[in-house]
């Protein structure tokens, strides 16, 4: 009977939605597994290539600068394809760029790692676009920061146990590594330490290969549903957009991701050395990316709890700006592992702001979506972008090295890093996430 019809179709709706919550949020543990990976990938590149700190930095630069030129176009391949395709077709990429650390590693080509490190990170620029997106709409986007949040939760969970799988079998004994490499005297026994370091990466590049490619041809045969975003502007006033530029909020929301994923990627990927120039062991910090992952997951679970009951998207994004201003002055007033500790939750103070921004800067694109989300997608270069400069202000060897000056430390620069960007995300969370939206 027609009238049983809402009914009968309830479950399974409800089945779908939670078999597609479900999907992506397999997704993101895959690209929150392979970002992470980052964060030891520095000091072994270090070691085993031989690189100053400012040198090894460019692990992150290489990585997310795919991001900016694959921005926009992934929103094009996604309108072609569509989202489901699109995902397949970037854990494909990704797969590809993992393939290439092989011969890198048999090289012991820096050149070769970073080119593997570009093509990873075009993947997965087309893998966050489709997903992101994709997660901010496929329910009420009041709730958007909730949904984002569980997938962060699945995201930190791979970045928290990727440091942790990766550090012990590439960077085991890496102290005593290090200082038997450090004082071999004879150059091809020295070469012989370094390949022999170098080749400890060959097997998890391969196991992620063939995981990726498995995960692509499970996305591609899923029920995965799509969603059409082809129509008009939502919570349009009548007027119809013509162009992308008539959304304010989406281009203050760019740079908002752009230094979010700076401070992100700082807290992660540049505690380990931040703890180095305080004298710390290599054996020590290479495990403390997986604390400010920890950090992050906590963040996320409090999202999950009071987003939007009790806090909006906005506020949450407030608190958690604020909070950034808060840890990173205390990481710069204090030292050894007290330092190391205030950065660490920094993850707390970033969990939720991916979560807010995105669904914020997104809200009401409509035929625009994808092209919204390709500029958010090239603002994640920011995650290359700002280490860079932390490392050329206290570092005369890195690509930004002119930056260098003698009176700055780098406590001092990761001080003047962080704080603009913190004080932008507030900015953001108090006001530019309205200028120009249309009203509901």
């Amino acid at each position: 009977m027609s009238s049983n019809s809402p009914v009968a179709t309830l479950p399974e709706k409800k089945a779908s939605y939670v078999q597609s919550i479900t999907i992506i949020g397999i997704l993101f543990f895959v690209f929150g597994f392979v970002t992470w990976l980052n964060g030891t990938l520095i000091p072994f590149l270090r070691i085993a290539c031989e690189l100053s700190i400012g040198q090894a930095l460019l692990v992150t630069f290489a990585f997310f600068l795919a991001y900016f030129f694959l921005g926009l176009p992934s929103s094009f391949i996604l309108k072609k394809v569509g989202f489901k395709n699109g995902m397949a077709l970037g854990l494909v990429v990704m797969a590809v760029g993992s393939v290439i650390f092989l011969p890198a590693a048999n090289a012991r080509s820096f050149g070769m790692f970073l080119t593997g490190l570009f093509v990873q990170g075009a993947g997965l620029t087309l893998l966050q676009a489709a997903s992101n997106p994709y997660i901010s709409i496929i329910g009420p986007i009041e709730s958007a920061a909730k949904r984002i949040s569980i997938m962060g939760i699945c995201n930190k969970i791979a970045g928290i146990i990727a440091p942790l799988v990766l550090s012990t079998i590439v960077l085991k004994n890496a102290t005593a590594l290090e200082e038997q490499i450090n004082t071999a005297t004879d150059a091809a026994q020295k070469s012989l330490l370094l390949d022999s370091l170098a080749s400890r990466v060959i097997g998890p590049y391969i196991v992620m290969a063939i995981v990726l490619v498995i995960v692509a041809f499970f996305i591609k045969r899923s029920s995965l549903p799509e969603i059409d975003t082809s129509g008009n502007d939502a919570g349009s006033t009548g007027t119809e957009k013509t162009s992308i530029t008539q959304y304010p909020y989406l281009l203050l929301g760019v740079l908002c991701i752009f230094l979010y994923v700076g401070v992100e990627v700082m807290a992660g990927d540049v505690i380990g050395t931040y703890g180095n120039q305080m004298g710390m062991s290599l054996d020590k910090t290479k495990y403390f990316t997986s604390f400010t992952l920890a950090a992050m997951l906590v963040g996320y679970i409090i999202g999950i709890v009071t987003i939007p009951k009790i806090i909006s998207q906005s506020m949450s994004l407030r608190i958690s700006a604020i909070l950034g201003l808060i840890f990173t002055t205390c990481a710069y007033l204090t030292d050894g592992y007290t330092a190391v500790t205030f950065i660490a939750l920094l993850g707390l103070a970033n969990a939720l702001m991916w979560p807010a921004i995105w669904p914020l800067a997104i809200d009401k694109l409509g035929k625009y979506t994808q092209l919204g989300a390709g500029l958010l997608v090239m603002g994640i270069v920011g995650g290359g972008v700002l280490p860079q400069v932390y490392g050329g202000l206290f570092n005369k060897d890195g690509m930004l090295g002119f930056l260098h000056s003698e009176s700055i430390n780098f406590r001092q620069a990761f001080l003047y890093c962080m704080l603009p960007c913190y004080a932008y995300i507030l900015y953001f969370a108090i006001a530019g996430h309205k200028v120009g939206k249309p009203k509901a």
